[in-house]
């Protein structure tokens, strides 16, 4: 199932890759095209376009510059609503709804921008905020309640249940000491199973899951690849069905007893400093 089960978000276009922050700081539209193009190619379901703090007005040009090379939708990726709304401007909408990452109960005011142009909007529901104070959401429960949170505030808005895409965070399973990984299965079977939000489909930022992690053991075998394989294993029977990654990996769905989906099984249950080690465990 490598990839067709999955909706890719090309991540390429970001100012955090250090080669395409090079791109931007260079003004190379022809790289940024480039990895445009590539990206479609692949198989991406829509093209991340992310540039950092850099101005709206810069952020507008480069959602026109990916669309001269691109029919796939765009995700237009700022927490700055006026970025956010320069990007949906100049966005040419005959290539489908574009996505709008990402809005959080720190961020409630972005809905407003649904009514200058509609957007599948990416809700960001690893924050909340208690007793009128910002901070991460470190149980399940947590996360499902800024879930509900959002999916009032998109109600709303008018913005149906299709069209919106919970992202639970994901955080590096190599350093996973407080159970990250656990909280975020279990809110997404909260989601799923809760009837107010069906039709509902749910993301993670999935290069974030390897991230300082080496690609291989010291035998050459792949590691990155099984691991995410093994995490979209476990969530996409929950519900996740978008991931923001790469379109060079093979993401895939994993046999029962895959040593890689025994590693993830083992972190879930493990939880703490167990769970790290079970990974290191994985690259002997």
């Amino acid at each position: 199932m490598a990839n067709a089960a999955i909706k890719i978000i090309g991540e390429s276009i970001n100012d955090s890759v250090p080669s395409t922050h090079q791109l931007f700081e260079a003004g190379d539209i022809g790289g940024i095209k480039d990895l445009a193009v590539f990206q479609d190619e692949k198989g991406s379901t829509y093209i991340d376009v992310n540039v950092g703090g850099r101005s709206a007005e810069f952020l507008a040009e480069m959602v026109r510059v990916v669309q001269t090379v691109t029919r796939k939708p765009l995700s237009i990726d700022t927490p700055d609503p006026v970025l956010a709304e320069a990007g949906l401007k100049a966005y040419d909408d005959s290539a489908g709804l574009p996505v709008l990452n990402s809005i959080s109960p720190l961020r409630k005011e972005m809905f407003e921008l649904y009514k200058i142009k509609p957007f599948r909007p990416i809700l960001l529901i690893s924050e909340t905020v208690q007793d009128g104070k910002a901070g991460a959401c470190h149980t399940a429960q947590e996360t499902y309640d800024a879930a509900r949170l959002l999916l009032e505030e998109a109600k709303k808005a008018g913005i149906p249940n299709e069209d919106l895409i919970f992202d639970p965070g994901i955080a590096p399973v190599g350093s996973d000491s407080e159970g990250n990984l656990a909280r975020l299965l279990a809110a997404l079977k909260l989601i799923h199973d809760d009837p107010q939000f069906a039709g509902f489909h749910a993301s993670v930022g999935l290069s974030n899951f390897t991230v300082m992690l080496p690609p291989k053991r010291k035998d050459g075998s792949l590691v990155k690849g099984p691991l995410e394989s093994a995490f979209l294993t476990r969530a996409m029977p929950l519900g996740l069905d978008f991931v923001i990654g790469s379109v060079k990996r093979n993401y895939e769905v994993l046999d029962e007893g895959d040593p890689a989906l025994a590693c993830i099984d083992d972190c879930i249950q493990l939880g703490g400093f167990d769970s790290i080690m079970r990974v290191r465990q994985f690259y002997k």
